[in-house]
């Protein structure tokens, strides 16, 4: 075994057994390569990629690499998950290098962390003109001792273009920004499967956020139209698991059947928030039943005991992309008997197959069903039942800051939409358990906990998909202690993570300091920690009034809308931040003589689908908390019963209501 063996990052962990040297990312690493005067071999990917694996069994589980890597270079393995700090940077190098980047990451540098080549995946030997990785090697150590100036120079070029940091030119915020994002969306959208370009095809979550509220917003129905032919087709689809529930990463076709098999945490919280809100415009309980069919898919295989919610599955079983997936109606048969036929109709599962001579199960070219069909969800339980031990799926049980705070914020909307109060557990569970195991006694955050340990510092995602959710939690909850926390991270993010010229940093002022400290805009995959702060500003003005977080509000967005020249559809989540602002919500406060709101409020609320409200709850018991937070409030008196309603639209505020009916015909009137 090698020194990975002491770590506890599941991705590293597979690498304990290689022949090669590995070192994680380290001081001694660097001080090694300095001392032995070598280059240092840098590998970057996570424990559910399907071609860090391939690289894996190909080249580092090989002798003769290892013979090369260990002799000439001092090889660094970095879990992209535990250190997207260092990922960022160098995955920015790779695509400044190369134009593009992904996983397995490969980077060869200076000790002094200054890189001189970058690329991907690479076979052992070069086969399709594909270089391969021993060529790589012995190229770069024959340079490294007979022309090591080459790489020195490009290496120094290289740091010297990351410094020149990105223009942070300030622009406004204006609706010409969401037209035009909505417009670059529409444009590449697939009017026969739905999602927006060519194959593969990923799912991107807050693209589809940004269209449904622009949408509404704007009356636009080519928007909402695109947004609902897109959750038809991903649902109807292979990359949803119509067995066990939960989306996979991608689709590597154009009609969502084939998918990258790999499940991620991120992908199935987002994914799950916004086919709640689709639910909640559009009333169609499809969109309700795959949100719950998702969320119980999290619950049941990727939470912690104490409430944390693990990082992913892996794609593959036993070697084999997409073997714990697909099935045969022969092997059904046993299982199902006298109804497999009428199973394997219903979700298109063939002698043929679609995938590898067997059948993924989808119901593309169905329509969607507004009604569960009992008896295939009795038969898919036997077939998951059967699944399940059948053969073993990876998980990665990481469990990271960031992704769960936008698990909390999808199990809040859950709770709330849903009238469930199992997902609001789920919710509040999580943040007792980022509070007692990802918390440091200042306050601070940890990045990962996994294994009895919290380790890394927090960086910006973990402090703004955090406040996310937390946010998300006080809106669906009212309780204060959420808005609260929000507002103590957002001051946390603004004291490590900002500077007077607008923007944040993507790690701490304090932190460990790589060649390059980005700030990071662009909503890929993961929307940015920038534009989910700037989400988090603007909430916490609109929810506080106070002028601080206008005053940081208006800075953050127009630090975004600058980073958004040119192409403001790669920034969705940033011009959802920004629609806040162009599309305010009507403002309530709910002013009540009892310790909760009432169930008529509650249901009054949840029935209010197409208005978008801002809402707080005061009472007796947290009158000074609140007045603290937002003190606008302390003028609010508390009746002597029942509850009063005060609204607001724009800098308009309407007479107290003590009606419900009477308030609903005001925002009627209003919206």
């Amino acid at each position: 075994m090698n020194r990975l063996q002491y770590e506890k990052s599941p991705y590293l962990l597979q690498h304990k057994n290689n022949p090669v040297d590995w070192f994680a990312w380290k001081a001694e690493a660097f001080t090694k390569a300095k001392r032995e005067d070598k280059p240092v071999f840098l590998s970057i990917g996570y424990s559910t990629c399907h071609w860090c694996h391939v690289m894996e069994g190909e080249s580092f589980e090989d002798k003769e690499v290892a013979e090369i890597l260990n002799r000439e270079f001092v090889a660094i393995k970095v879990d992209r998950e535990e250190r997207p700090d260092v990922d960022a940077v160098y995955m920015g190098v790779c695509q400044m290098m190369t134009g593009s980047g992904g996983w397995p990451l490969t980077i060869l540098m200076t000790p002094e962390q200054k890189p001189f080549f970058a690329g991907t995946y690479f076979p052992k030997w070069s086969k399709y003109g594909m270089p391969g990785l021993m060529e790589l090697l012995t190229q770069v150590e024959k340079l490294w001792k007979t022309d090591r100036k080459k790489l020195l120079d490009t290496g120094e070029k290289i740091a010297e273009l990351l410094q020149r940091e990105a223009s942070a030119l300030q622009a406004a915020p204006t609706p010409a920004l969401l037209q035009q994002g909505a417009a670059e969306l529409l444009q590449r959208f697939d009017r026969e499967w739905g999602g927006f370009g060519v194959a593969p095809k990923f799912p991107t979550p807050h693209n589809l956020l940004f269209l449904l509220r622009y949408g509404r917003a704007e009356e636009n129905e080519i928007a909402l139209s695109a947004v609902e032919k897109t959750l038809d087709s991903m649902a109807l689809g292979g990359m949803f698991d119509h067995i066990g529930g939960g989306f996979s990463r991608y689709s590597t076709d154009e009609k969502w059947l084939v998918p990258h098999f790999e499940k991620m945490l991120y992908d199935n919280a987002l994914l799950a928030y916004v086919y709640l809100e689709g639910y909640r415009q559009t009333g169609k309980s499809f969109y309700r039943t795959v949100a719950e069919k998702t969320l119980d898919y999290v619950l049941r295989e990727l939470t912690d005991e104490e409430g944390g919610f693990f990082c992913g599955q892996d794609a593959d079983s036993e070697g084999v992309e997409g073997k714990y997936y697909v099935f045969t109606p022969t092997e059904l048969r046993p299982i199902l008997g006298e109804d497999t036929a009428e199973f394997c109709r219903y979700f298109h599962i063939t002698d043929e197959g679609n995938f590898d001579g067997k059948s993924i199960p989808n119901r593309l070219r169905e329509e969607p069903s507004q009604e569960k069909n009992e008896k295939m969800e009795h038969l898919s339980q036997k077939v998951y039942e059967y699944r399940t031990q059948r053969t073993i799926l990876h998980k990665d049980d990481k469990i990271l800051t960031s992704w769960n705070g936008l698990m909390i914020g999808a199990f809040a909307k859950a709770g709330f939409v849903l009238k469930n109060e199992s997902y609001f557990s789920a919710a509040k569970k999580a943040v007792a358990f980022i509070e007692n195991r990802l918390t440091d006694e200042k306050g601070r955050l940890y990045l990962r906990y996994r294994d009895g340990e919290a380790a890394h510092q927090g960086q910006l995602d973990d402090y703004a998909f955090y406040s996310f959710g937390l946010l998300e939690l006080y809106e669906t909850t009212f309780h204060l202690r959420y808005l609260e926390q929000a507002a103590q991270l957002a001051e946390m993010m603004l004291e490590w993570f900002g500077e007077k010229k607008g923007g944040l940093y993507l790690y701490a002022k304090d932190g460990e300091q790589l060649i390059h400290r980005p700030k990071e805009t662009y909503d890929g995959a993961l929307p940015s920690g920038n534009s989910v702060a700037g989400y988090v500003f603007a909430k916490l003005a609109a929810l506080t009034g106070e002028p601080k977080w206008m005053e940081e509000r208006d800075k953050q967005l127009s630090f975004l809308a600058g980073a958004m020249e040119g192409m403001p559809s790669g920034h969705c989540f940033g011009l959802l931040a920004i629609g806040e602002v162009l599309y305010p919500a009507m403002e309530l406060i709910c002013v009540s003589a009892e310790e909760k709101p009432s169930a008529a409020f509650l249901a009054f609320l949840g029935e209010s689908r197409e208005m978008r409200l801002s809402v707080l709850f005061k009472n007796k018991e947290n009158q000074e908390r609140l007045a603290k937070i937002v003190p606008f409030t302390a003028n609010y008196p508390i009746p002597d019963g029942g509850e009063v309603y005060y609204l607001c639209r724009g800098q308009h505020c309407f007479a107290p209501q003590k009606d419900l009916k009477e308030l609903h015909r005001l925002m009627e009137e209003n919206v």
